[in-house]
């Protein structure tokens, strides 16, 4: 039996795939997989439960496609399933693992930029001592500030960009602004990477399955562009960080040298548009057919096509 596909519903109607994985979820369907609805809302407000009510007990194996889900709440999504019969391919630990930056940046220390982190628990800023003194770690020169999980770029100057971390005032300032922006969504803490300049060509968004490279896509913020990425020296550490579904984010430094901008768990990292999502969904498909230590593509034994809602 092919995994099942957990999409989000339709906020407005929640016996629909949430539009924006409408064209994913009518390709699983046609693939002949298995695909059912789950409610992120009630998920994001602790009713675990409830947002599970649509999927089938005894369903088996399963996948979930949808928006981000923090990691806390993928604990409680798992114990929920788990109570129905439904098994996540992604556990609780590997989730964290691959979503929140502390869980991969030891793996992928030597391909990304220099990173350093504090705790910011209930949304407070860390104070300007602690963060200076955290900032040593990285020298001098420009930094940027994200969450455990997500920055703001789009707020570059105001909450993001940090010109030189020597310059306390003002690496205290953007990190206030950006725990301000990011409110109750704030991930896990404060993060300062060493800045690095990239080449103009544009992310590109690598799906790994089992270790092996599904997809490769346009980041989502840039769809017009689409560079080819060197995979030699990602390959053995994806397979090193242990997490069945990823995506890692890759850009060509100034100086020719391929960088890993962002690890992320393939369940919740968004698809560009337009893109024929065929390829992941036939590689997400065929998991039960192999061993996942070995790698290898394959689409499992397919059946007729269901949909449980």
């Amino acid at each position: 039996m092919v995994p099942l596909i957990l999409f989000c519903g339709d906020p407005l109607d929640p016996r629909r795939v949430d539009p924006h994985f409408a064209d994913e979820a009518r390709a699983a369907r046609r693939l002949g997989l298995r695909v059912a609805l789950l409610d992120h809302d009630a998920l994001v407000a602790g009713d675990a439960r409830r947002a599970v009510a649509r999927v089938p007990r005894g369903g088996g194996a399963a996948w979930y496609r949808g928006w981000m889900v923090p990691a806390a709440r993928w604990a409680d999504l798992a114990r929920s399933l788990s109570a129905r019969g439904v098994t996540t391919l992604t556990s609780a630990a590997d989730y964290r693992r691959a979503h929140e930056l502390p869980g991969w940046y030891d793996t992928f220390a030597a391909v990304t930029p220099r990173s350093v982190w504090l705790p910011a628990p209930h949304g407070r800023a860390p104070a300007e001592p602690e963060l200076a003194d955290c900032a040593t770690a990285l020298g001098h020169g420009p930094a940027i500030v994200k969450d455990f999980v997500k920055s703001r770029k789009h707020d570059w100057h105001e909450a993001c960009y940090i010109p030189d971390l020597t310059d306390t005032a003002r690496l205290a300032a953007v990190v206030t602004r950006f725990v301000e922006l990011q409110e109750e969504f704030l991930a896990g803490g404060v993060v300062l990477r060493a800045f690095e300049r990239f080449s103009d060509a544009g992310e590109a968004r690598v799906w790994w399955v089992d270790g092996v490279p599904a997809l490769t896509t346009a980041h989502p913020d840039s769809p017009g562009l689409l560079p080819e990425p060197d995979l030699d020296a990602v390959a053995p550490l994806v397979a090193a960080l242990g997490c069945r579904f990823v995506t890692t984010d890759l850009a060509l430094r100034e100086d020719g040298v391929w960088r890993v901008v962002e690890v992320g768990d393939g369940q919740v990292s968004d698809r560009p548009r337009g893109t024929d999502p065929t390829p992941l969904l036939c590689a997400l498909a065929g998991v039960l057919d192999r061993d996942p230590a070995q790698g290898g593509r394959g689409l499992a034994g397919q059946e007729s096509s269901t949909s449980v809602f």
